[in-house]
């Protein structure tokens, strides 16, 4: 990385240290906000958890794990986890996606989760602790450098955190590294649709928490994977944010979206929408 990323990385690993060390403190629900400020209440976060993810998955997960989820869809829902296999989280976070997949693959099986930064590492921990798990293990590391063995992974997964990258190309660089032949990539990620003027995008990328390391139009995440040398890419599901249905929205999310322009009513498929994409490596 050069200087500007490794001044980025820095400030995500500030933003997000905030949130694991708020978590690890209080052991209370503390939905992210974009900048690790304050919490909001329980129903929130289960309602967030509960979006994201079906009743099945989340029926055999402590409170703390399903807590800790700050994802934006569901890679493990189109993943098809078998036993055995070796399994890779990029930016795991509390590892609610990790402990997934570690029941998927069973006990022949072995999950990683590489996180950037340290407390999120200990809360992941935490976590494994308090479930009792032996095929699951954390690393530190940046996803842009994975600290994982070229050609020893079977699934490669990421929710929510490879737009924050400040050099995406080298993620998926990476992913392709690790992945056997034959192996898949399942991530979400949020990215941008449509002709969006610079202002409202600057707001937001406000509102998304994205301010550091601006969102990316589906087009140029797309053309990132492509570049890696990934085949068979397909966009499995987009999900809309509903900034198309801007009266439903909260106050505060109006106040940050219409501040300092004259709101109008985005054109039909424009705006922020979370992208649920898989590849597969030749």
């Amino acid at each position: 990385m050069n200087t500007k990323d490794n001044a980025i990385a820095k400030q995500i690993e500030e933003r997000y240290g905030q949130y694991a060390r708020q978590i690890l403190e209080s052991d209370l629900p503390l939905p992210f906000n974009g900048d690790g400020s304050a919490p909001q209440t329980s129903q929130q976060a289960e309602t967030l958890a509960e979006r994201l993810y079906f009743d099945s998955q989340l029926v055999d997960l402590p409170t703390p794990v399903v807590n800790a989820s700050i994802g934006c869809g569901n890679p493990v829902a189109i993943a098809k986890l078998k036993p055995g296999a070796n399994v890779l989280d990029l930016g795991s976070g509390g590892g609610i996606d990790c402990f997934m997949a570690a029941k998927a693959v069973g006990p022949q099986g072995y999950v990683i989760g590489v996180d950037a930064t340290p407390s999120m590492i200990d809360l992941a921990n935490k976590n494994k602790q308090a479930m009792g798990l032996t095929n699951v293990e954390f690393r530190l590391g940046k996803i842009e450098e994975l600290p994982v063995a070229s050609d020893s992974i079977d699934l490669v997964m990421s929710n929510c955190v490879i737009d924050i990258s400040p050099d995406k190309t080298a993620v998926f660089q990476e992913a392709f590294r690790v992945l056997k032949s034959g192996g898949r990539m399942v991530i979400a990620d949020t990215v941008i649709l449509g002709e969006i003027p610079p202002n409202l995008k600057a707001n937001i990328d406000m509102w998304a928490g994205a301010v550091i390391t601006p969102l990316i139009t589906l087009p140029e995440l797309l053309q990132c994977i492509v570049h890696a040398h990934f085949v068979d890419i397909q966009v499995e599901a987009l999900t809309s944010y509903g900034l198309e249905n801007f009266e439903q929205l909260d106050a505060a999310s109006k106040k940050t979206l219409t501040d300092g322009i004259v709101w109008k009513p985005l054109p039909l498929n424009t705006g922020l929408y979370s992208a649920l994409i898989e590849a597969r490596k030749p």
